[in-house]
């Protein structure tokens, strides 16, 4: 018997809120049957953002924009069944990630902003969302969650793979025959790139790395960016806006400056920042998954071109595609997965992967807010 969910993922990037309706046999194999894509408003990009950093007035802001969010995603489930032509009621849950402003598990938390309860009621389906809590609880970094779902969707017996998803931070999920899963963030994808763009050309990316194309990457810059401490760390890690935020980039520039008395031009930071994502996602790779013949892309990143050829060069040897040769268009990867995590949660089963997260064990994820 078929059974449908809807998957909704808002990341780091800031974009909107994608919807996915998948399709689920008996034995799991899933197709996804409609898609839907609600762009967030510059306004709302930007209350986001500020609720990064601690701030005035942060619980009543919180609270509204997760009221906020939870519309648009109540909109995208309404615009994906309507595109589909199923009725509600042939839906079994909705699995939510929300929006994440505050990542901390070494404080034994993290937070998403939603309203389930609104999102339950807005579209008449049962939701499911809160699913990194769980993990956090028994010790682990509550992400990358992916990993788990991209088993299911991807493993081979024959190829070692490595999938890639590229969103605002890379994580990566290695996938070798007879091998236990590992993942883990490798660090920024997008989304340094992606705040320095908004603020030099007020776009809010790179589009197929065109600027970056006209800047010329900074060697010492570059190895000043790849001393920070993360790319040491052994996994498992998580990282997010937390640590890799402008903030960030303004504090290593103002060092670059100082040791090498010259002001980079914004061009060449933008190059160097597409080669910052290469580097440390390329030396993971190697580091840690070395026998993958194979790394799929998947996330905003694999539109980018630029980036993408870049990853060729630091991978000889390695195919490099997207997970659209696997199936799967890489805008619809992540929210199928919350769809799979939620499906998880209905049959009661674990949607963690603790060789992953640094849990103490497999875990139930998720909590429900019936229609």
């Amino acid at each position: 018997m078929t059974e449908y969910y809807i998957g909704l993922m808002s990341g780091t990037s800031l974009d909107g809120v994608d919807a996915v309706l998948v399709a689920f046999d008996e034995g799991g194999k899933l197709a996804v049957q409609g898609e839907a894509f609600v762009p967030f408003s510059d306004v709302l990009r930007a209350e986001v953002l500020a609720l990064q950093p601690a701030g005035y007035n942060e619980l009543d802001r919180a609270a509204r924009l997760a009221n906020t969010l939870s519309d648009l995603y109540t909109q995208a489930v309404r615009q994906v069944l309507d595109h589909s032509g199923l009725p509600a009621s042939a839906v079994v849950a909705v699995g939510c990630h929300g929006q994440t402003v505050r990542h901390a598990p070494q404080a034994g938390y993290t937070l998403q902003l939603v309203n389930l309860a609104r999102l339950a009621e807005g579209c008449g389906i049962d939701v499911t969302g809160d699913f990194r809590s769980r993990d956090i609880a028994a010790g682990g970094q509550g992400a990358p969650l992916v990993p788990a779902f991209h088993h299911a969707a991807f493993a081979s017996a024959t190829e070692g793979r490595v999938i890639l998803n590229i969103g605002g931070i890379a994580n990566l999920t290695c996938l070798l025959p007879g091998e236990a899963v590992t993942g883990f963030d490798t660090g920024p994808g997008n989304m340094l790139m992606d705040a320095w763009t908004l603020r030099h050309l007020g776009t809010p990316y790179d589009a197929s790395g065109r600027w970056a194309r006209q800047g010329h990457c900074l060697p010492a810059l570059l190895e000043q960016l790849l001393e920070e401490p993360y790319f040491r760390m052994k996994p498992p890690k998580s990282t997010g806006r937390d640590l890799f935020d402008l903030r960030w980039l303004e504090r290593q520039l103002q060092l670059f400056r100082a040791r090498h008395a010259m002001d980079p031009s914004p061009a060449d930071v933008q190059a160097t920042l597409m080669q910052l994502t290469v580097q440390s996602v390329s030396q993971a790779i190697r580091h840690h998954a070395a026998a993958a013949k194979a790394v799929y892309v998947c996330g905003g990143g694999a539109r980018n071109d630029w980036l993408m050829q870049g990853l060729a060069e630091a991978l000889p040897g390695v195919q490099l595609a997207t997970t659209q040769a696997l199936g799967l268009p890489v805008h619809q990867v992540e929210a199928t997965a919350f769809a799979w995590l939620a499906r998880q949660f209905v049959k009661r089963q674990a949607g963690n992967l603790p060789a992953v997260t640094g849990a103490t064990g497999t875990r139930l994820l998720g909590a429900l807010y019936p229609a």
